[in-house]
């Protein structure tokens, strides 16, 4: 793992840590970089805000490789559904949880909550680009993406504040809703 890596990691895990212990607005981002090991301005360099230390999305770009890979057959929206719902199964069990607690403290915070809506941009954008590379036309592709980001949104927030249904069978439940099933 590189030196940028590490230290990335090390700023969500601290900045998690921090915000389960004491609240996300109780929690200073001077707090975080020294928890960390890092200054504030290398904490600036990784996260734009602090609420992207949450919010962060890691799965855009692997969900976007998965759609440019789908079969060119499929619908717009099969290939996004079907591809989301591949990567979220290569997720072990870690990376779940560890989303699972991110999008909890997400759901209970207001200005989380607020952010969060804000943020859907960057995933919209990777999805409509690797639809685009498959010759969908950009205002089709930018429906479809924006649907299934917003669906998948709602599914994980609600999947997140119960211990009852896996990611798996939530995800799957909202996929197979978006694609008709």
């Amino acid at each position: 793992m590189s030196r940028w890596n590490r230290t990335h990691a090390a700023l969500q895990q601290s900045a998690l840590r921090l915000f389960q212990d004491q609240g996300y607005d109780a929690t200073g981002t001077a707090q975080i970089a020294a928890d960390a090991g890092v200054s504030e301005v290398t904490l600036f360099r990784h996260f734009p805000t602090k609420a992207s230390l949450l919010l962060d999305d890691p799965f855009d770009p692997r969900i976007a490789a998965a759609v440019r890979d789908r079969p060119r057959s499929e619908a717009a929206l099969t290939a996004v559904v079907e591809a989301v719902r591949a990567t979220w199964q290569t997720l072990d069990p870690d990376t779940v949880e560890q989303l699972r607690t991110r999008l909890r403290l997400v759901a209970s915070t207001p200005s989380l909550r607020a952010a969060a809506r804000g943020d859907d941009t960057p995933t919209i954008d990777a999805l409509t680009s690797a639809l685009r590379a498959r010759d969908v036309e950009d205002a089709e592709a930018r429906v479809v993406a924006t649907a299934v980001v917003a669906g998948l949104g709602a599914a994980l927030l609600a999947w997140s504040r119960t211990e009852a249904s896996s990611l798996d069978a939530a995800v799957g439940r909202a996929l197979d809703a978006m694609g008709g099933r």
